[in-house]
């Protein structure tokens, strides 16, 4: 047998032998290796997709929070859209209220008729979602009333409006305007004089 078939039988040999561990692990972690290279690639891609699902859930929920948003705001505007016209129009009863009350005893038929006038408008009013504040012998609001004036008294218990100068109205809840009032102060004890100390 010639030297050069014995290196072909041992090659042949070689390559019959079943591969090692070392052969096997050699040639998954190389670099050079086909597979490798699309696991990685898929790995890669894999994590792209996943990335870019978060980021569509993400801008998916803004989106839905934006809508429900710009909605409440639109609902909003809607529910308070009257605002300016009854700003408005708050001083014209205000006019009618001190006409009827400068007008007693002049002529009872004028007054009832501006009594009329003012039911009527604070009937529309009301069905516009504006409601009067009460003010007149109810403890002192500083969220709805506004106070022009503090009087000591010995009549009332402190903080308590004891004079309304012109009417508060809300619209829904929001305020539109205080109440202007006159609020009571505990009276202060009267100061005693003390004779002078003779010597």
């Amino acid at each position: 047998m010639s030297q050069d078939n014995v290196k072909d039988e041992r090659a042949e040999d070689t390559a019959l032998l079943p591969a090692t561990p070392q052969d096997t692990a050699d040639a998954a972690v190389s670099p050079e290796s086909p597979i490798e290279q699309l696991r990685l690639k898929l790995a890669e891609k894999e994590e792209e997709a996943r990335a870019s699902q978060d980021r569509f859930l993400r801008e998916r929920a803004e989106l839905e929070n934006f809508k429900k948003r710009m909605q409440r705001e639109k609902i909003e505007a809607l529910r308070f859209a009257s605002e300016p016209l009854i700003r408005e129009m708050l001083p014209v009863i205000d006019n009618l209220e001190r006409a009827v009350e400068h007008g007693e005893g002049n002529g009872q038929s004028v007054i009832e008729g501006v009594q009329m006038v003012i039911k009527a408008l604070l009937d529309v009013l009301e069905r516009h979602g504006v409601k009067r504040v009460e003010a007149l012998g109810r403890r002192f609001d500083p969220t709805h009333h506004q106070a022009l004036a503090q009087v000591e008294t010995a009549e009332h218990e402190p903080n308590q409006v004891i004079e309304q100068h012109h009417t508060g109205y809300l619209l829904h809840d929001r305020l539109l305007r205080p109440a202007l009032v006159t609020v009571s102060a505990r009276k202060a004890p009267a100061a005693v004089e003390s004779e002078p100390q003779r010597d």
